[in-house]
């Protein structure tokens, strides 16, 4: 009876993971760029408490005797799939059309990987994100200009007061990894290289692998609200099937210490 009370505690842990993994999907419907997560299970040790294979009298036995001892959370894991666009009408908005990430420096000089593309101006004109981390490589627009336009491959272009023809001042580039589901979440909706990542591959939006750029929009969440709904209905009744085991388990412990010889 002991065994099974902790093995039911084990599973109520596991989901209490799951609901946290659930609700922070649901807290960020409406973050631009958000993946979401998914909790994954596995089980954890057996007791064995007779071995397949073994017999005394010549026989095999062809199953044995094993005992789980509840499951646990084996890892959270991003879902990089692409989220719904929205058309925003607003000339620094850009989502990335397939795989890739744009690439920004953080106040310590370290580089971070973001999926949103609602860029502004700083003070300098360079592009930033929304906590003010310039785009890498930097992209500086001039004072005088009067319209910006990015193009599917990440030519940025901008047209000068007083001027017809469009002047090129830079290029946005994308980042891609082997394993991006591999990266370190920061929040703010950025992310770190890690050692299972792979090193992070640069280059041309449209090219080698690399999605396009779309001026005037943006990638919303990936979090579709009916699934994580489903997902967390189903975690609430398997967390109250657990615990329903642990107060049988505690019946039966009563029972046993109220026999009377």
């Amino acid at each position: 009876m002991i065994r099974a009370l902790w093995t039911a505690s084990t599973g109520m842990q596991a989901q209490q993971t799951n609901m946290d993994v659930i609700a922070n999907n649901l807290a960020n419907v409406n973050s631009s760029g958000f993946k979401k997560s998914r909790a994954d299970f596995q089980d954890i040790l057996y007791q064995t408490r007779k071995a397949a294979g073994t017999g005394g009298d010549g026989n095999e036995v062809p199953t044995g005797i094993q005992v789980g001892l509840g499951s646990r959370v084996a890892a959270v894991q991003k879902v990089f799939t692409s989220g719904d666009f929205q058309q925003t009408e607003n000339e620094l908005d850009i989502a990335v059309e397939g795989t890739g990430f744009f690439q920004v420096t953080l106040p310590d000089g370290t580089d971070a990987f973001t999926r949103s593309g609602a860029m502004k101006k700083d003070s300098t004109g360079r592009l930033v994100s929304s906590d003010g981390f310039p785009l890498s490589p930097e992209v500086v627009v001039p004072e005088n200009s009067t319209a910006v336009t990015i193009g599917p491959t990440g030519n940025v272009e901008v047209t000068l007061d007083g001027e017809s023809t469009p002047s090129l001042i830079g290029n946005i580039e994308l980042v891609r990894f082997s394993n991006p589901a591999g990266l370190k979440s920061l929040g703010r909706n950025l992310y770190a290289e890690t050692p299972t990542t792979g090193a992070p591959i640069t280059g041309t939006p449209g090219e080698e692998g690399f999605g396009t750029l779309s001026q005037g929009f943006l990638e919303g969440s990936n979090v579709n609200i009916m699934e994580e709904m489903v997902n967390m209905i189903a975690g609430q009744r398997a967390y109250e099937v657990n615990s329903k085991s642990i107060k049988t388990a505690d019946e039966m412990l009563q029972m046993t210490s109220q026999l009377v010889r």
